[in-house]
C-alpha cells in the first residue's frame, strides 16, 4: 500500500512539474527551418516512445506468462531449434528502424541547409553575425548598419546569416527560427534561415567559449517588411557611425548592452572570406613577399654553391 501511494505521489509531482514548465522553443518553431527541425524531432520522439511501448509490453507478457511459478517442479523446459523468421524479425526490425531514422536525418539536414522551401525566388537578406568575448556583432552590408546584441529581420524573405569570430568557436542559434551553426575565426559558415511570424525570439551562443559563456545571448526581433524599413530609416537618421577605435573597444571581453550604428566593420576588417579568408587572409600582397623572399634565398644559396 506504501508503495502505491508513493507512485501515486510520484506521477503527481511529475505532471505538476511538466504544467508549469514553458513549452521547449524548439518545439514552438516560427519558420520553415524551424518547423522541419520541430517535426524532425518529433518524428524521432514519437518512433522512439513506440518502440520503448512494444519492448515493455513483451517483456511484460514474458514475464507473467514464463515466470516459473506457473512450472511444476520437475518441469525440464523442451530443446527448441532456432526459428529462422523469429530471428529474421528481431534483426530486421532494428535495422528497419535505424535505416528509416537515418534517411529522416539526412533528408531534413540537407533542407535546412538550403534556402527555405517556397522563397527560392527571393533576394535573400545578407547579415553578417560575428561573436566575441561574449558579444553578437550584426553587419547588414546592403542597409549600411550595424548592431551589437540584437537582430531585426522582416518577414517573408529568407535570410542568409554568414558566420564566424573574432575568438573561439562559438555557435550560433535561434531555437525558434532554425538550428544552431558553429562560427570559427578563419572561416565564415552560412545559416539560412526564414521568419513568418512576427515578434521577439531569444538567441544564443550554444557552445561553450569561457566564463562569460552564460550571458552570451541576443534578441531576433521579426517585423513586417513595412516596419522593418522603417527601422532602417530611423537608425540612419539617429545612429552614429562605427569607427575603427569604438569597435576595438567592443572587441574587448566583457558583456555589453544593445547598440546601433551605421556603416559596418567590414569596411575596415573585412570578414574571412574570399581573398580575406584562410590563416593567411589570403593577400595577394603577403603571397608575393613570401615568393620575394623565397627568390631571395634561392639566389644566396646559389651564390654559396658557387663559392
Amino acid at each position: 500500500m506504501k508503495q502505491k501511494w508513493a507512485l501515486l505521489a510520484l506521477v503527481f509531482t511529475i505532471v505538476t512539474v511538466l504544467i508549469g514548465c514553458e513549452p521547449l522553443l524548439v518545439l514552438d518553431p516560427k519558420g520553415p527551418q524551424a518547423e522541419t527541425l520541430s517535426n524532425t524531432i518529433w518524428l524521432s520522439i514519437i518512433t522512439m516512445a513506440v518502440i520503448v511501448i512494444v519492448v515493455i509490453t513483451l517483456l511484460v507478457i514474458v514475464l507473467v506468462k514464463y515466470r516459473a511459478s506457473k512450472q511444476p517442479d520437475d518441469y525440464e523446459p523442451p530443446h527448441i531449434e532456432g526459428n529462422p523468421i523469429l530471428e529474421g524479425i528481431i534483426i530486421g526490425i532494428p535495422i528497419l528502424i535505424v535505416a528509416f531514422l537515418s534517411v529522416v536525418s539526412v533528408v531534413s539536414t540537407y533542407q535546412v541547409e538550403s534556402v527555405p522551401e517556397g522563397y527560392e525566388d527571393k533576394e535573400p537578406l545578407v547579415i553578417y553575425a560575428s561573436s566575441s568575448n561574449w558579444k553578437w556583432h550584426f553587419s547588414y552590408p546592403e542597409e549600411d548598419i550595424e548592431t551589437l546584441n540584437y537582430v531585426f529581420l522582416p518577414t517573408d524573405r529568407p535570410v542568409e546569416f554568414r558566420l564566424y569570430s573574432f575568438g573561439p568557436i562559438t555557435s550560433f542559434w535561434i531555437p525558434q527560427l532554425g538550428g544552431q551553426k558553429y562560427a570559427m575565426a578563419d572561416m565564415v559558415t552560412t545559416l539560412h534561415l526564414a521568419a513568418e511570424e512576427t515578434g521577439d525570439f531569444v538567441g544564443r551562443n550554444a557552445n561553450f567559449s569561457g566564463e562569460g559563456f552564460a550571458e552570451n545571448t541576443f534578441i531576433a526581433t521579426v517585423l513586417s517588411p513595412d516596419e522593418y524599413d522603417t527601422w532602417i530609416e530611423e537608425i540612419h537618421a539617429t545612429a552614429d557611425p562605427i569607427t575603427e577605435d569604438k569597435f576595438d573597444e567592443l572587441l574587448e571581453p566583457g558583456h555589453l548592452g544593445q547598440m546601433t550604428f551605421t556603416g559596418t566593420h567590414l569596411d575596415f576588417l573585412p570578414a574571412p572570406e574570399g581573398e580575406h579568408g584562410g590563416h593567411n587572409h589570403g593577400s595577394d600582397d603577403s603571397n608575393t613577399e613570401s615568393h620575394d623572399e623565397m627568390d631571395h634565398e634561392h639566389e644566396h644559396e646559389s651564390e654559396h654553391s658557387n663559392h
